[in-house]
């Protein structure tokens, strides 16, 4: 297995563009991708363009009137069907939308094969994790589900265990609609409380269908969860079950919109603890899946001061040269923010929250906290149902 990683990018991610005014600005890509560069880690990367995702392809998870319904949208938008979420304030229709979502997905499914063929240890698709997607419609700014193509390419590869680990605010909902029945599929989704955040899913007690039960983990936050209720419910929920499912491959979805900037959520988590989070999950892929490990972006809508210096953090880890959180940012790219968006860049790589903290599970819990409710909640639905105790 090659020990390189590769940091999946066409330039023409960036035309995944719903408007002006539309909160999935593009210039969080493109400002990534120069930060990337800024520090050197395209030079620690095998930078890849892979082929947009084909028909046959995107049929492993959307249904067949529903892709045809983003074509036509894609070549007219102002006859986007709204029966399919296309065309609405969310999802509004562009001209090339069904090009664009499927080169985004083809990065994502392109890393999950590079990472399963051996070819690349780690994969990195930031312009992914668009995880709201279902099979037959559009939801939450996604078109295509490109993390849940590329599992459902992985097991088509062979694969017979996949974890999925989304850290976004938001649900993982399409993702886990996509492998509700399929018991070869763990996914754990940690996301502000359904009630007082988009899509409203995503409680506890949603463990899979009979077929799978214990297959979907949720993990439902309090609205204010900080940095050490992040971690602390992390670490106390998906390092266990990872240990115990031992997948072959581990997907994760690293939305940056948990951070206490971003303007669409109410967690209050820093760019340190996501950090944290990304270590912990290669070190996951590590310990239990031979390191293959699949790493998406996902949500983040803190355009300049948050998602590139976040995602900049997943690529450093995943190329093994992680850049340190006190880490001076290159003035250069703080002059291409300011000539972009005319907003000043941030100086460093951190919040100054670093080293970050958090109490372990094992230390036990307080039964009338709201945080270790929820991590409760979460254990007690799953836990017994895959043999684990609660």
């Amino acid at each position: 297995m090659s020990g390189r990683a590769q940091l999946m990018w066409d330039e023409a991610v960036t035309g995944y563009d719903f408007g002006p005014g539309h909160p999935m600005d593009p210039v969080r890509l493109a400002l990534t991708r120069k930060l990337v560069d800024a520090f050197g880690l395209d030079r620690e990367v095998e930078v890849v363009a892979a082929k947009a995702a084909g028909e046959s392809t995107l049929r492993l998870v959307h249904r067949q009137d529903y892709i045809g319904a983003v074509k036509a949208a894609s070549a007219d938008p102002a006859a986007a069907d709204q029966s399919y979420g296309l065309g609405t304030v969310d999802d509004p229709a562009f001209a090339g939308m069904h090009e664009v979502s499927s080169l985004i997905a083809g990065q994502s499914v392109g890393a999950a094969e590079a990472v399963w063929r051996g070819e690349a240890l780690h994969g990195v698709n930031f312009a992914g994790g668009l995880h709201h997607a279902m099979p037959g419609g559009a939801s939450g700014f996604c078109i295509y589900n490109d993390a849940s193509l590329a599992i459902a390419r992985l097991l088509e590869l062979g694969a017979e265990r996949v974890a999925y680990v989304d850290v976004d605010v938001h649900h993982g909902d399409g993702v886990q609609a996509a492998f509700w029945e399929d018991p070869r599929v763990l996914t754990i989704s940690l996301h502000e409380h359904p009630r007082t955040l988009f899509p409203q899913t995503g409680w506890p007690e949603e463990t899979g269908a009979d077929s799978a039960a214990g297959s979907a983990v949720n993990v439902a936050l309090p609205a204010g969860t900080g940095d050490a209720g992040w971690l602390r419910a992390f670490h106390a929920v998906v390092p266990e079950l990872i240990a115990d499912f031992r997948p072959q491959v581990l997907v994760t979805q690293h939305g940056a919109d948990t951070h206490f900037e971003d303007p669409l959520a109410h967690l209050a988590v820093s760019l340190d603890a996501q950090r944290a989070v990304q270590v912990a999950c290669h070190d996951l892929a590590h310990e239990y899946a031979d390191g293959r490990w699949v790493a998406l972006g996902g949500g983040g809508y803190a355009v300049v001061d948050v998602v590139p210096r976040s995602w900049t953090h997943l690529v450093a880890i995943a190329a093994g040269r992680a850049v340190e959180p006190e880490a001076v940012i290159p003035e250069g790219w703080r002059q291409e923010v300011f000539a972009r968006t005319r907003q000043l860049a941030p100086a460093r790589m951190t919040d100054g929250r670093w080293p970050v903290s958090w109490s372990g599970w094992e230390a036990g819990y307080d039964p009338a906290d709201r945080l270790d409710q929820a991590v409760l909640a979460a254990r007690r639905a799953v836990f017994p149902l895959r043999g684990l105790l609660a």
